[in-house]
């Protein structure tokens, strides 16, 4: 098998594309430029092209696949520079993404998988997302996902072209960052923390278990033309989450019980109130589906997920102090 992942050399791309070459596939990944080759993992085939450019030549690329991973995209900013984030996001996420599937179609590549995200279900609540609730982003990214989810339905419904949509919750591995990250080095510090009273459950994915996912998605013929939530399938309170973290790193105790609308004022007062939210708030994922109609489970619990995350960071960053 052939197969082109977009977005190779990122985060998720490298644990995929080393994932695949295991499989004996042969594996075309996207670079920016011929630079970016030496990011890839060895034996990939580099393929120059710029995605923010939208409109590239990937006729003659595309001639002889039979997959394509759809990972690259424009990602939620948190100081964006650009004079309209919104049209940015959709240039690269929907434009980008429907006529790379446009020329797939064209050219009979079989299956298209596309990373979306769980923001296309909306920022969180109490019970958790499936695959038939209604579709509520609430930012940029999310608008630009759903986008594009619909724009790959419709090329879908007027070609041959097989799409499978997988929403994942945040992705967790070896090679994080962001606010999982800053999380990390907080626990570290043994900075304390008022998060002891939180009573929430989050759904998170690990590295591998969201490349496994990907990869039944390619293999299974009953995949074809369906949308999937997926995750560890192990929801943890914010609090729990914080303690796993803390005996991987070999740090003590270290929450302490505040009133959470007061948490909530100190992230708006601090304008992080984003970030605040996702802490104390509830976003789970049910994975029946995938879980029934592929017969997917994880191959790594979280426990491991994040025991080989904790191991990462020690090396990553203590080694920096």
């Amino acid at each position: 098998m052939k197969i082109l992942v977009t977005g190779a050399t990122g985060f998720i791309g490298r644990a995929l594309c080393e994932r695949a070459l295991t499989e004996g596939w042969q594996v075309y990944g996207t670079v920016r430029s011929l630079r970016q080759a030496a990011l890839l993992p060895a034996e990939v085939v580099p393929v120059q092209m710029d995605l923010t450019e939208v409109e590239c030549d990937w006729s003659s690329i595309l001639e002889n696949i039979d997959v394509v991973v759809h990972l690259a995209a424009r990602v939620h900013i948190m100081h964006d520079t650009a004079d309209n984030p919104m049209a940015e996001f959709h240039r690269v996420n929907v434009r980008g993404t429907a006529y790379l599937a446009q020329i797939a179609a064209q050219a009979r590549v079989k299956r298209f998988i596309f990373l979306s995200s769980i923001k296309v279900n909306g920022e969180g609540r109490e019970k958790p997302y499936t695959e038939k609730d209604y579709a509520a982003p609430q930012d940029f990214y999310g608008v630009s996902k759903w986008e594009a989810e619909q724009a790959l339905r419709k090329i879908e419904s007027e070609s041959e072209l097989e799409v499978v949509i997988l929403r994942p919750p945040l992705v967790y591995g070896p090679g994080i960052k962001a606010n999982l990250l800053r999380l990390f080095q907080l626990v570290d510090k043994g900075i304390p923390l008022p998060l002891a009273g939180i009573d929430n459950q989050r759904s998170l994915i690990y590295l591998g278990n969201l490349v496994d996912g990907i990869l039944t998605c390619i293999n299974n013929p009953l995949a074809a033309g369906n949308t999937y939530m997926i995750s560890d399938c192990d929801d943890v309170s914010t609090p729990e989450l914080i303690r796993r973290i803390s005996t991987l790193l070999g740090r003590g105790e270290q929450l302490f019980p505040f009133p959470s609308t007061l948490l909530q004022l100190a992230g708006t007062l601090l304008g992080k109130s984003d970030e605040f939210k996702r802490l104390i708030g509830s976003l789970s994922v049910d994975t029946s589906v995938i879980r029934k109609e592929l017969n997917w489970k994880p191959p790594y619990t979280m426990r491991e997920g994040l025991r080989a995350t904790a191991e990462w960071f020690k090396l990553a960053y203590r080694k920096q102090g």
